[in-house]
């Protein structure tokens, strides 16, 4: 299978399946001298486990992590990172009766397409478990953006039709309740919301919103390498997303420019905005303002209601899912957009080091 890989030089590969023996990554350009253990890579796994909150699937993993390799007395070596998550809660007879036919949603029909084949256990590569891989690199990328002072930082922005009023953004509150969302009353109604939704054997959609502060002006190539279109693909790539914004998004098509655009001023010495319509990006390159953006997620596709589909001999038939899956998507979905978006913030960064001749100078003539 093609397209398991992302990044330039800061690279990952994930493998593994939802109900194979084990998922991982490889993390190949994460210079050395970076201190780094399982626990670090842990903290960032237990955001994303099942289980977790009472709108997660109810799959009891303890997604524990295990280092392969590229760290030796606590620290990278500049060697490839090969981590490890075993899987031990997996119960594919939930699974059986779906490999006759196509559930609406999924990438059932689709894998049949294009392998004449597919693994029907969880729905195997396209399961929301490989994001696994992508967590345990995310942890890595974002300990090394704090060592230059880059923070990244994403929460529920809105479940169904409740969003979050930024004057009551409280990040720790957050990161403690079963929503994602940074504020307690919005959370309350977006829970309220949810329970209807598990009543009715349905699911909710919603977004997630991300930030990133100190990021410095002048990331990002000015054509096809641009940092907003690379940041566009490394979210639209995470399963189930069906729509990327930075910056105003698609509300700048009913703005005007005397509006829309961000005008300079000084601040402290330094060329600054007063605003940041653009969400941190002009011409593909890093402005130097926050990096805003907001990734919007489908309804989970697994839902009990009976549902109309097809079989693999054509037939059409009625059917009601089986197995344990998340009422809304969104809350687990929080880390993995942040660790995206770290993945491709730090590659660009990299390659951003070869961009100037006086870059070079002074890295080799020193």
């Amino acid at each position: 299978m093609a397209g398991s890989t992302f990044g330039t030089i800061f690279k990952i590969t994930t493998w593994g399946e939802s109900h194979g023996a084990a998922l991982g990554v490889v993390v190949d350009g994460c210079p050395a001298g970076l201190a780094l253990c399982e626990e670090d890579i842990q903290a960032f796994l237990d955001r994303r486990k099942p289980g977790a909150t009472k709108f997660a699937t109810q799959r009891k993993e303890a997604d524990s992590v295990e280092i392969l390799s590229g760290v030796f007395e606590g620290k990278t070596t500049g060697t490839p990172i090969s981590m490890l998550v075993r899987n031990t809660s997996q119960r594919s007879s939930d699974y059986s009766e779906i490999a006759s036919y196509y559930r609406p949603g999924h990438a059932d029909y689709t894998f049949d397409q294009k392998y004449g084949f597919r693994d029907y256990r969880g729905g195997g590569r396209s399961s929301g478990r490989e994001t696994i891989g992508r967590v345990a690199a995310g942890a890595i990328a974002s300990k090394l953006l704090e060592q230059l002072g880059i923070f990244v930082t994403a929460y529920t922005y809105a479940i169904g039709d409740i969003t979050v009023n930024m004057e009551h953004f409280d990040l720790e509150e957050a990161r403690n309740n079963h929503t994602g969302m940074p504020d307690k009353e919005a959370s309350e109604k977006a829970a309220a919301y949810l329970r209807t939704c598990m009543e009715n054997l349905d699911s909710a959609g919603g977004v997630v919103a991300c930030s990133v502060k100190n990021m410095p002006a002048g990331i990002g190539e000015p054509v096809f390498e641009k940092l907003d279109a690379n940041l566009a693909k490394a979210i639209l790539s995470i399963g189930a997303v069906k729509a990327f914004e930075i910056g105003d998004g698609t509300a700048v098509s009913m703005t005007k420019g005397s509006i829309n655009n961000d005008c300079f001023c000084i601040n402290n010495g330094k060329v600054s905005k007063t605003t940041n319509h653009a969400g941190g990006t002009l011409g593909g390159i890093s402005d130097g303002s926050e990096i805003l953006l907001k990734a919007y997620f489908k309804p989970t596709p697994s839902i009990f209601q009976e549902q109309k589909t097809v079989n693999r001999n054509g037939e059409e038939i009625a059917i009601q899912i089986k197995g344990r899956h998340d009422p809304v998507i969104v809350p687990r979905a929080v880390v993995v957009v942040e660790a995206m978006t770290a993945i491709t913030i730090l590659d660009m960064l990299l390659q951003n080091m070869t961009a100037r001749l006086d870059s070079i100078q002074n890295f080799y003539q020193k």
